[in-house]
C-alpha cells in the first residue's frame, strides 16, 4: 500500500507524526480522488442531463459512467438500480420513506439488530411514528455477536422489512447478513444491508447477497463527502414512490398532477452532485488498483496485530475479542487505581466493579500525541447502553495503515494509561 498517495499522512499533529486511526468515521483521500474534484471544477463543471452545450454533455457522461462504475463494483444487474444520495445516511432516510409509504401500515414490524448506527434506527423509528408501526430489533448473545435464533423469532407475518449493518461500527464485527437474508426471504421479506463499514474493505457483491436494499457512503471508501449509493432491485425501485419532489425526477408536470422520471431518475430530485460521483468513481478505480485480496489481507494484518497488542495491556478490555472483525476495534480501559479525573459514579462498575478511564481522556491524551482515534457512542447509544459503559475508544484502519501505526498508537496508550492512572 502505497502511503504517499494520500497528502495528509504527510501532515503533523501537535507537532508529532499524524496516525490517523479513525476511518471508520471517514477515509483519507488519494491525490486521486482529490485531483479529480478539482478537474471537475476546472475543466467541464456544468449541470448534467438535458443539456444541449458541450460541457453539460460532458458532465453528463462523466456522471453516468460513474454510475455504471459503482454497478459493477457492488455486482448490480444494472446502472438503472444505483441511486446517488448524499451518504448511508441518506439512503436509509429515502428508502424508510418512500417503502414505508408504500409498504407499511398500523400494526406492521420492523426489524433492525442492537448493534445498528442511529441511522439504522432513527429513520425506521420516525416511520413507526408516523404509520403506527413497531420496531424490534435482533439481541445479542454473550459473545456479542447477532442471535440468530431470536432472530428468527421475531419473523412473522406482520414483518415488513428488516434492516441491518453488515459491519458493526463500535464492534467491528461482520455479521452473517447472507443468513438473515436467506431466512428473511424464506418468509417472503426484503432485506436492507447498511454497508457503509463493509463495502470500504470487503467485496460486496449484491446479487451474490441477494439483498433488495444497500446503502453505502463515498466518503468512508476514499472518496469525498456528500455522495452516497442506495442500490435496489429493480422489482422494488419500480413499485416504490419518490421520496423528492422537484426537477429531474419528473417526467412531465400539470397542474392536475405529475408523473414520474425512469430509473433511477426518479429518486434523485434536483441538481445531483456530479462532481461527487466522478470523484467517486476515481477511488473505486483506486481501490481496484491494488485488488480486494490485497487489501482484505493486509486490513486482517493490521487488526490483528492491534488487538493481540491491546490485549497484551494490563485493563484494557477489547469488545468482542476474537471474533473476526473489518477494520474496526472498541476496547476501554480499567484501572483499580483512583484518579481525580476519572473518578466518578458513572465510571464505576463493568470489568470487575474496577474504575473506567474514560474515554474521552485517553482520546485527548492520543491526540496530544498525533493519534487520531475516536471516543464517545460513536452514534449507536443503545449498542454502548447493553455494554454498560459511557463510551469506548474506538480505532479503525484504511488500506494505508501499518503495524508501525499500531506500534505508535501502542506507545501512546500506554503513556496515556500512565498519566490517568
Amino acid at each position: 500500500m502505497n502511503r504517499t498517495d494520500f497528502p495528509i499522512l504527510k501532515e503533523t499533529v501537535h507537532k508529532r507524526p499524524l496516525v490517523y486511526l479513525d476511518n471508520a468515521a471517514t477515509s483519507q483521500k488519494p491525490q486521486a480522488v482529490i485531483d479529480a474534484i478539482a478537474e471537475a471544477y476546472s475543466h467541464w463543471n456544468s449541470n448534467i442531463h438535458r443539456g444541449v452545450h458541450h460541457l453539460s454533455q460532458v458532465a453528463t457522461m462523466k456522471h453516468e459512467e460513474a454510475r455504471k462504475a459503482v454497478a459493477d463494483f457492488i455486482g448490480a444487474k444494472s446502472s438503472d438500480e444505483i441511486i446517488f444520495t448524499k451518504g448511508t445516511t441518506d439512503s436509509l432516510n429515502a428508502l424508510a420513506f418512500s417503502f414505508g409509504e408504500a409498504c407499511i401500515r398500523e400494526g406492521d414490524e420492523i426489524i433492525v439488530s442492537a448493534v445498528e448506527h442511529h441511522s439504522n434506527i432513527v429513520p425506521w423509528q420516525m416511520l413507526c411514528e408516523r404509520k403506527k408501526a413497531v420496531l424490534r430489533h435482533i439481541p445479542l448473545r454473550d459473545d456479542q455477536t447477532l442471535d440468530i435464533e431470536a432472530f428468527k423469532g421475531l419473523l412473522g407475518e406482520k414483518t415488513k422489512l428488516v434492516s441491518v449493518a453488515h459491519v458493526s461500527n463500535v464492534l467491528g464485527i461482520i455479521n452473517p447478513v447472507e443468513e438473515i437474508v436467506r431466512i428473511a426471504h424464506s418468509h417472503g421479506v426484503p432485506v436492507c444491508i447498511d454497508g457503509a463499514q463493509s463495502v470500504p474493505h470487503m467485496p460486496v457483491d449484491v446479487q451474490a447477497l441477494d439483498c433488495d436494499f444497500l446503502a453505502f457512503s463515498g466518503h468512508k471508501m476514499y472518496g469525498p463527502t456528500g455522495i452516497g449509493v442506495l442500490y435496489g432491485k429493480r422489482e422494488w425501485l419500480e413499485q416504490l414512490p419518490p421520496h423528492e419532489g422537484g426537477g429531474e425526477m419528473i417526467n412531465h408536470v400539470r397542474w392536475t398532477g405529475t408523473t414520474y422520471n425512469d430509473l433511477p431518475y426518479k429518486f434523485e430530485a434536483g441538481t445531483p452532485n456530479f462532481v461527487g460521483s466522478y470523484a467517486l468513481h476515481k477511488a473505486v478505480e483506486y481501490m481496484q488498483s491494488i485488488g480486494w485480496e490485497a487489501i482484505e489481507t493486509h486490513e486482517r494484518e493490521v487488526t490483528d496485530y492491534c488487538e493481540q497488542q491491546l490485549a497484551a495491556i494490563e485493563g484494557v478490555h477489547v469488545y468482542a475479542a476474537g471474533q473476526p472483525k473489518a477494520g474496526v476495534i472498541s476496547f476501554n480501559v480499567f484501572t483499580n487505581h483512583q484518579s481525580p479525573i476519572t473518578n466518578h459514579p458513572s465510571l464505576q462498575g463493568g470489568n470487575g466493579g474496577r474504575l473506567l478511564l474514560h474515554p474521552f481522556d485517553i482520546g485527548t491524551l492520543l491526540d496530544q500525541q498525533g493519534v487520531a482515534v475516536r471516543t464517545g457512542h460513536h452514534c449507536a447509544e443503545p449498542l454502548i447502553d447493553e455494554l454498560g459503559v459511557p463510551g469506548t475508544v474506538r480505532v479503525s484502519f484504511g488500506l494505508y495503515n501499518d503495524k508501525s501505526d499500531v506500534d505508535a498508537f501502542i506507545a501512546a496508550l500506554k503513556k496515556a494509561i500512565m498519566m490517568l492512572s
